[in-house]
């Protein structure tokens, strides 16, 4: 039996320490110190018919590896998704000669800047909100390309404590609102953030720099406007606390039905008719005011109709109760808390133009305005969807 005792020679040539193979391969697009454009695909060719290309990795700085293929005869690698812009990458290519001696070249070179960069900006304002509180994305450019939109909407990540199955939705094509398919639960944090910093979008456009946002929701708290017998309960985590009289929109002047989310909160709002197309009809301030629609809609103190409330509806589309009580409504609830209002003669809260309708919208409705969604749904198989990812 014969042995190689430890460090004597071997005629295995893995074994060998892999020479320079500068001049076993040629790199298009990069070296020469010029930058290499994003938007064309990196390859890396074997020189000569005495040599092959064995192996080949591409990170960037952040370590992620840009995929590629290699052609069987290991003459070229190619990569098969997009470089990102303004980015410094790492290429490391191993080879072998005609007697499998093992060779190594590695080089180092950057990405051209994009020519215009999308930002998110993430909403709302980082603090504590009800559980009704959708979380918002607003990108700097429009976009409408579908497969744009799934780069878009796979780099934006919301994590939330405890976990839920939520989903973005495209109100247009520079918003998305994120829901969970029920209300967020009470006392959860939520992370927000995007990883779309020099990833490819589309054409000449590449994600750039966006700030993180954290939420966090308090206690789950829901007022239930109930127009048919002129009552509002309000409940703390499924408790009712306090049932109040109450007047909504009389005849021509309906409150809205559905769910609705608490925008701001005024402790006084100057009302005038002329803000409803009713002239000079009245003109006052009103107190304790909790905002729930863009167009004007308030749950607020109303003195003057007391005698009213409890058994009639009196307003012009607004909750009105007694001072007291809209004081109390007041302290009590904050932004992104749910006012739902039924029974009703008014139309439906629609989803996005009046405020945070978005509760108004079937799950399943909600999700087919997901990019992801929508492409899967068009027949974009998995290959597919793999292509569009610009890296892992």
């Amino acid at each position: 039996m014969g042995l190689t005792g430890c460090g004597g020679p071997s005629s295995d040539p893995l074994a060998a320490k892999p020479y320079d193979a500068a001049d076993q391969v040629a790199f298009s697009g990069v070296g020469e110190g010029h930058k290499a454009d994003p938007d064309k695909p990196l390859e890396v060719t074997a020189k000569g018919d005495d040599s092959r290309i064995t192996d080949v990795t591409a990170t960037d700085s952040a370590g992620r590896y840009v995929r590629g293929e290699l052609t069987p005869d290991g003459k070229r690698w190619r990569s098969t998704v997009p470089l990102a812009a303004g980015t410094h990458y790492t290429l490391r290519v191993s080879t072998e000669d005609a007697h499998g001696a093992p060779g190594r070249r590695t080089i180092g070179f950057d990405t051209t800047g994009a020519e215009s960069r999308l930002r998110v900006t993430f909403g709302p304002q980082a603090g504590t909100y009800g559980v009704g509180q959708p979380v918002t994305a607003e990108l700097s450019a429009p976009v409408k390309d579908l497969s744009a939109r799934s780069v878009v909407e796979r780099a934006l990540k919301v994590d939330s404590q405890p976990a839920v199955d939520g989903a973005w939705h495209w109100v247009d094509d520079r918003h998305l609102h994120y829901r969970p398919r029920d209300y967020w639960p009470a006392h959860a944090t939520i992370d927000v953030h995007a990883n779309l910093e020099g990833i490819r979008v589309a054409a000449g456009l590449y994600g750039g720099p966006s700030k993180p946002l954290r939420l966090r929701t308090g206690d789950r708290v829901e007022a239930l406007t109930d127009s048919g017998t002129h009552q509002m309960t309000v409940y703390r985590n499924g408790q009712a606390i306090r049932t109040i009289p109450i007047t909504t929109g009389m005849p021509g002047f309906d409150t809205r039905n559905g769910t609705k989310v608490v925008l701001a909160k005024e402790s006084s709002v100057r009302m005038t008719g002329a803000s409803i197309g009713l002239g000079n009809s009245y003109d006052l301030m009103v107190y304790w005011a909790v905002r729930v629609t863009w167009s004007g809609e308030y749950v607020h103190a109303a003195p003057w109709s007391v005698g009213s409330q409890g058994s009639a509806n009196v307003s012009h589309g607004c909750t009105g109760m007694s001072t007291e009580n809209a004081r109390w409504f007041f302290d009590t609830v904050r932004l992104g808390d749910i006012v739902k209002v039924v029974n009703s003669r008014g139309a439906m809260m629609t989803s996005f133009d009046n405020g945070f309708g978005d509760w108004n919208m079937t799950w399943d409705k909600w999700r087919e305005g997901s990019a992801l969604a929508a492409g899967r749904a068009d027949g974009v198989n998995a290959a597919e969807s793999a292509r569009l990812r610009p890296q892992v």
